[in-house]
């Protein structure tokens, strides 16, 4: 009998389940391989879909083809706890070692869960969902399954296997404990298994649905020293312009030479602070590309906190390098999250024709180069399901850039130090934190554990000596009660009489949309032609680009501001951080003094000036109930200004200084203490950190419920910890709007059935054209009857009339965050 894993959609050609498995296992190796767990993946791979041994699914995947309008009941096979089942059966015994016991149950986990997400070990109801699935759970057929198995691979091979895959898992448990990293850490290793496993399943699925034979490889090291050859050439090329010469020119030629150097250092944790202006992009890019080619990584990723700076900063290196092929960027997830729980089953697969390309079309993280988002990034780690998880592996052997790393969410500060010492311990990569703004990551009860002597910049005081461009003035003392429209209005229009150009930056976009409307309403700007700009996160990432940089028919602020034209720009946060531009003067009303001191970098950013004024206001429209970390930052900030207004000596005279900033984040560190291991307010005495470390708490309920021990060695509630996880809570959703003739062909050309490379390359575009819409517009808009469903409702999209030129999505709202951080 023939066992069939799958059946291509085009010419009902049949994957055997045995090639399908050694297929699996060979990839999962690979990608396992990098930090040497090898078997540990492997086996995962080649015991992966051991259920469809069976005449059961042999049965029931033929029926899903043959009816596709009507397919079987989703799971009703199940396929995925048999694998599971066989090695807790095999290796958890009652005289096994706990070496033994250990590996059973991870790699046991990891099968049983391919097709939803990680078991809890012990849950907080003080069960063990994994134990109900490899020792509870009957299954039909399983012996059936199980000597279908043995003809391929013998008991004397699968032991084989085992025991290496043991030496393995006790080697990196040395390694944790050598140096001194929490429990937690083995739950990530674990989830780096998952993920070489999840990856290579549908990968080998998708190449089979596309009778692809073999992925073609990438010379990463070829190319990185391409890329490092074009960007010296291009370095080379500013020390000959007019200005080349300048003071701050040859300091920022100074430390991104610094940064070259300093690449041929060990795999470590590093930080760079260049100021503000400093040219940190290019610098930090150098520093890569120059380490990658050194220490042989096949990868380079750069992780920022906000879009905008995606648009920007992939832009520039785009310019330079030349190959756009080999630059991804991944802004956000155009497709639900929640898309592979909803379509499978914790039994088997879905054999939905139509929705099974959306999942294979999903991109992983293959290119060189990647550009993607803090969000992103902490979701490849703790968010639930398959989708994210699928992109750990490769964060492993790579150069890795924080930029902004000071805008890492309040309650994840402790989660983004274990996954960061987890990539630098046992991913073998290097990591870079750059800001303007450290903010002392290594002084937390998580702490990071930077590498010796870490910072790359030499005589830091020096070079914000150097740097120093603007005159901060706090005026929160004017008017405590706050500013409204009106008088901030009015204040804008006194520097306009001094200036040619005003960037006034506020918390929520209600608070900014007020603003713009007021200031549009003034009739001697409008005399003279003062051009008046709103920018907030209800506008689309190409829409802001064309804002910020312009297109072909007409130009952006950047260019305009070069020729000295009058503008008020009047936007979120989203512009305070990585965006290349200049102003003559900034309002920024009170916030953290990182976000005052990164809006500070928006003005006079080129030194052209001897010093330009940046006012610290207060602004009455603003409300930031839903703000938290905000208003504690402003609080923090008062405290710092009321200090600095005593005694400015103690402080360094300047309220820039590194001295102003440390002081600023003792304080907001020491306030939002609790709140950094992720607490989770549903669950009693708990946080997120927690239950993917020891999990104290349940454990210790589940032997007072039970009256013994638990049954298993490990007690990580993963699934758990990954149901509460959200790195922002925005309650949003990604929608694609009509902007310009691509975002309206794009919403067309998803209006259909794609395949998944020609479905994966559009949602890839689709990502530039995404807004994240809070729950309450999107209620409205649906009401309005301005929402799209695309792909049988897993992707939406906006009408035209509810996306306007001026200020993007039109309905009128306060979300619970104002950071497009996704």
């Amino acid at each position: 009998m023939t066992y069939i894993a799958h059946i291509r959609q085009k010419d009902n050609e049949i994957q055997t389940v045995q090639a399908h498995l050694i297929e699996v296992q060979q990839e999962a190796e690979q990608a396992g391989e990098k930090i040497g767990i090898k078997n540990l993946a492997g086996i995962t791979g080649l015991l992966h879909d051991m259920g469809k041994y069976t005449e059961q699914f042999r049965d029931y995947i033929q029926e899903a083809v043959a009816n596709p309008d009507k397919p079987p009941r989703r799971g009703s096979v199940d396929h995925s706890t048999a694998g599971g089942k066989l090695i807790h059966e095999r290796y958890h015994t009652i005289h096994a070692t706990p070496q033994a016991k250990v590996t059973a149950e991870w790699i046991a986990n990891c099968i049983i869960s391919h097709h939803q997400g990680l078991r809890d070990y012990i849950s907080p109801d003080q069960t063990s969902p994994y134990l109900d699935r490899v020792v509870t759970r009957e299954l039909k057929q399983y012996e059936q399954a199980k000597e279908e198995f043995y003809k391929h691979t013998p008991p004397e091979k699968l032991d084989s296997l085992f025991e290496l895959a043991i030496a393995e898992l006790q080697h990196y448990i040395k390694i944790i404990k050598d140096h001194k990293l929490p429990p937690i850490t083995g739950s990530l290793l674990m989830k780096y298994m998952f993920s070489c496993l999840i990856d290579a399943d549908r990968t080998n699925t998708r190449r089979f649905e596309e009778n692809e034979h073999s992925a073609e490889s990438i010379d990463h090291r070829s190319f990185f020293q391409k890329s490092y050859t074009l960007l010296s050439q291009h370095l080379a090329g500013l020390e000959q312009g007019d200005s080349a010469n300048s003071p701050i020119n040859q300091l920022r030629r100074e430390m991104s030479r610094q940064c070259d150097e300093f690449a041929l250092r060990s795999s470590g944790v590093y930080t760079l602070s260049i100021p503000t202006g400093g040219g940190k992009t290019l610098a930090s890019m150098r520093y890569a590309l120059k380490h990658a080619i050194e220490h042989n990584k096949e990868r380079i990723i750069y992780i920022v906190p906000y879009t905008t700076i995606i648009e920007q900063n992939a832009a520039e290196i785009r310019n330079i390098l030349q190959n756009d092929d080999m630059i991804l960027e991944h802004h956000s997830n155009v497709t639900d999250d929640k898309f592979d729980d909803r379509q499978e089953d914790d039994n088997g697969e879905t054999y939905e024709v139509r929705t099974k390309n959306l999942k294979l079309a999903r991109d992983h993280w293959d290119r060189p180069i990647i550009f993607t988002t803090m969000v992103q990034f902490l979701n490849t780690f703790y968010a639930s399901g398959t989708r994210n998880v699928r992109r750990l592996h490769q964060l492993s052997n790579a150069v890795i850039v924080f930029d902004e790393v000071q805008s890492v969410p309040v309650n994840c500060i402790s989660l983004f130090n274990a996954a960061l010492n987890f990539l630098h311990v046992i991913g073998r990569s290097s990591l870079l934190l750059c800001t303007a703004t450290q903010p002392g990551l290594d002084f937390v009860k998580h702490k990071l554990h930077f590498s010796e002597e870490p910072e790359i910049i030499q005589d830091l005081d020096h070079v914000e000596r150097s740097f120093k461009r603007v005159e901060l003035h706090d005026l929160t003392q004017q008017s405590p009660s706050g500013w409204g429209a009106e008088e901030l209005s009015s204040f804008v229009q006194d520097q306009m009489r001094e200036v040619n150009s005003v960037l006034v930056i506020l918390n929520t976009k209600m608070a900014v949309r007020k603003l713009f409307e007021t200031l549009s309403e003034v009739e001697w700007l409008q005399d003279e032609g003062v051009q008046i700009v709103h920018l907030s996160t209800n506008m689309c990432p190409v829409h802001r680009k064309d804002v910020f940089s312009g297109n072909d028919e007409q130009e952006g602020l950047i260019q305009r501001l070069g020729k000295g034209e009058r503008i008020i720009c009047v936007s979120t946060q989203l512009i305070e951080a990585g965006v290349n531009i200049s102003f003559e003067c900034v309002v920024r009303s009170l916030a953290g003094l990182d976000s005052i001191a990164q809006a500070a970098g928006r003005c006079n950013r080129h030194g052209k000036d001897e010093l330009r004024n940046v006012y610290i206001v207060r602004a009455s429209d603003e409300v930031l109930t839903h703000l938290p970390d905000i208003k504690i930052g402003a609080d923090k900030t008062e405290r710092v200004l009321q200090e600095f207004r005593n005694n400015p000596a103690s402080l360094g005279n300047d309220l820039l200084s590194s001295a102003v900033i440390a002081r600023y984040f003792e304080y907001y560190f020491y306030e939002i203490e609790d709140k950094m291991h992720y607490p989770i307010k549903k669950l009693e005495q708990k946080n997120l950190f927690d239950l993917m470390d020891r999990n104290r708490y349940y454990v210790g309920a589940y032997k007072n419920k039970h009256d013994k021990q638990p049954e298993v060695l490990n007690h990580y509630a993963i699934a758990t910890a990954e149901k509460y996880f959200e790195a922002i809570s925005n309650n949003a959703t990604a929608v694609i709007v009509p902007y310009g003739d691509k975002g309206k062909q794009l919403i067309l050309d998803l209006n259909g059935e794609l395949e998944p490379n020609e479905l994966g390359d559009l949602l890839r575009e689709a990502q530039q054209y995404t807004v994240n819409i809070y729950d309450q517009e999107l209620r409205q808009l649906e009401k309005n009857g301005d929402v799209i469903h695309l792909l049988h409702g897993h992707v939406l999209a906006l009408r035209e009339p509810a996306y306007s030129e001026h200020f993007g999505v039109e309905p009128k709202g306060e979300g619970a965050w104002d950071m497009a951080m996704v």
